[in-house]
């Protein structure tokens, strides 16, 4: 077998690999599972976190776990819920500006959710002891609301709960107008001694393992400790604790589209502990500094809790006091483009009203600030396919001749003015190009429901009018391909047949086989994605047709 066969068989079986990979990372449909939260806790006997022994028993519904209990109601802008009054649990968020899915009557997204339900996500705060004897609120402590009985971004609320020992805890918490909550945990001792308290937070989260992705978007941990970030995918979180400490920064369970953060105080020392308690429950605590406090005195710590959307302008707003909080947002390996071509779809955006002609608009941008060097390129192209006859008349010379046949062609480049490796050039920039708006396309809620015309309804999914959805056949999900993906390919088909032909025929018979399998592989990509590359490619084709009349090339 020659060299270039081989090349051509390796290269057919890596495209297939890249095919077969876009299917292994893109999420899969689920089908949840029944299953119950148990209650985590951190106890203050052995300050480890561990879970309580419970029977096994059908999850309820959120509604019916919200009614169990007596709360406390929260409502701003873009939050709706209640805090559990037994335990001071955070465990009931809805975000009101999102909803599940694009139809009209969808119910709106619910982050946080109680224990008793399938897929519970609930931030527990409290306290830990080195004493004996002193009694400490749990789960099942019912704090008492003392003045305001609604949380509000006008009205904090205060809970207590007194131990019968002489003190008395005390939460303050205040709401401001996004999805950040400021919580003072404070203590008065009139104990008649003095104790030793460590103030600590946790989350807890339920996720379907099965459902888990591989996706380009990172889930699971990430946290900036000690000013370096450091994140850890759901499915690599271990069983026994992964500890870290810190002095101030913040840790979050992070999502596609939503997260829970803890954020520290820059001068606070906090022990963080990160486990995966049994399949599908995870746990994020932290542990602060010990307090003591003596007889009549008191001492308070505050931190903040962040539990909501990945809003990327809001975060930059965040980000201005809280060190690096916009890298909760996944913006990958080309952040100093992906960030900046957010900004230019959101201004494009706010001009047109429309996301898939923000995207149209700024893929003839950046056509026309490459102009120069794709025209270049271009130029170049058109006098190696003008000399493609000279060319098959020197292999047709030497064709036993290698040597000869490479002096020969090298000759021809220098006397014709032609560089073949010029037209490579505008591809290795569209390279970054391409990923970084992948990356948008992916992590930008902004982008996620929306719509653009006809049947898109969702930029940020695969195109849904696929071969099966509209023939009703099943069809295999690997080659399933959406009505853009084909109009895509058969731009790519054209472009190439504008490009020159290779001389080697195995190259030759590879390079026809790109357009199906780019088609095959963008079917799985955002269709916003698919949509931006097809115009890029006809801009690309007008631009080549009219380079290649100006120099006399049929």
């Amino acid at each position: 077998m020659n060299e270039d066969l081989k090349g051509l068989y390796a290269a057919i079986i890596l495209s297939a690999l890249v095919v077969l990979g876009v299917n292994y990372f893109m999420p899969k449909p689920v089908v949840p599972q029944p299953d119950v939260t148990e209650e985590v806790v951190i106890t203050p006997q052995t300050e480890e976190p561990v879970e309580n022994e419970t029977t096994e028993v059908q999850p309820l519904s959120v509604e019916e776990a919200v009614e169990q209990d007596a709360r406390l109601n929260l409502k701003n802008e873009v939050l709706e819920g209640s805090i559990r009054l037994k335990g001071a649990r955070f465990d009931y968020l809805k975000l009101l500006k999102y909803k599940e899915t694009i139809e009209d009557n969808s119910p709106n997204v619910s982050l946080l959710t109680p224990a008793k339900t399938a897929e519970s996500y609930f931030a527990d705060y409290g306290w830990l002891t080195t004493d004996a004897g002193v009694n400490l609120p749990n789960t099942e402590s019912v704090w008492r609301v003392v003045g305001n009985t609604e949380l509000t971004s006008e009205k904090p609320v205060t809970l207590e709960w007194d131990n019968g020992q002489g003190i008395k805890f005390i939460n303050q918490i205040s709401l401001d107008e996004h999805y950040l909550f400021s919580i003072t945990q404070k203590i008065e001792n009139h104990s008649g001694k003095t104790v030793t308290l460590l103030p600590y937070g946790l989350f807890s989260k339920h996720i379907d393992d099965n459902s888990q992705t591989r996706g380009v978007v990172h889930e699971g941990f990430v946290g900036v400790m000690n000013d370096k970030l450091k994140e850890i995918r759901y499915n690599n979180i271990k069983e026994e604790p992964q500890e870290f400490e810190t002095t101030g920064g913040w840790v979050s369970f992070s999502d596609k589209y939503w997260f829970g953060s803890f954020i520290f105080n820059d001068s606070a020392i906090n022990k963080i502990n990160l486990r995966k308690v049994k399949d599908g429950h995870y746990q994020l605590d932290y542990k602060g500094e010990p307090l003591q406090i003596a007889s009549g005195a008191s001492a308070e710590v505050t931190t903040r809790l962040y539990a909501g959307a990945k809003e990327i302008k809001l975060l930059d707003k965040y980000a201005d006091n809280i060190r690096k909080f916009d890298l909760n947002i996944d913006f990958g390996w080309y952040y100093f483009l992906t960030k900046p071509f957010f900004y230019v779809l959101d201004f494009l955006y706010g001009f047109i009203g429309n996301m898939g002609w923000a995207i149209l608009l700024f893929a003839a941008i950046l056509r026309l600030l490459m102009f120069p060097l794709a025209n270049k390129s271009y130029d170049n192209m058109s006098k190696m396919k003008k000399i493609q006859p000279k060319m098959m008349a020197l292999q047709a010379m030497y064709k036993d001749d290698k040597v000869a046949l490479q002096r020969a062609t090298m000759e021809l480049y220098k006397k014709e003015k032609v560089n073949p490796a010029a037209g490579c050039l505008p591809m290795f920039i569209q390279i970054p190009i391409f990923f970084s708006l992948f990356k948008v396309l992916n992590i930008a809620i902004e982008i996620r429901h929306a719509p653009f015309i006809g049947w898109v309804k969702d930029l940020s999914a695969p195109d849904p009018l696929t071969i099966s959805a509209w023939s009703h056949i099943y069809i295999p999900s690997v080659i399933d391909i959406g009505v853009w993906p084909l109009i895509y390919g058969l731009t790519m088909f054209i472009q190439s047949k504008l490009n020159p032909k290779p001389a080697n025929k195995d190259q030759a018979r590879m390079f026809a086989l790109m357009p199906v399998l780019f088609t095959i592989m963008f079917a799985h990509f955002a269709v916003g994605l698919v949509i931006y590359w097809t115009l890029n490619n006809i801009l690309s084709i007008i631009q080549q047709k009219i380079i290649m009349h100006k120099n006399g090339v049929k």
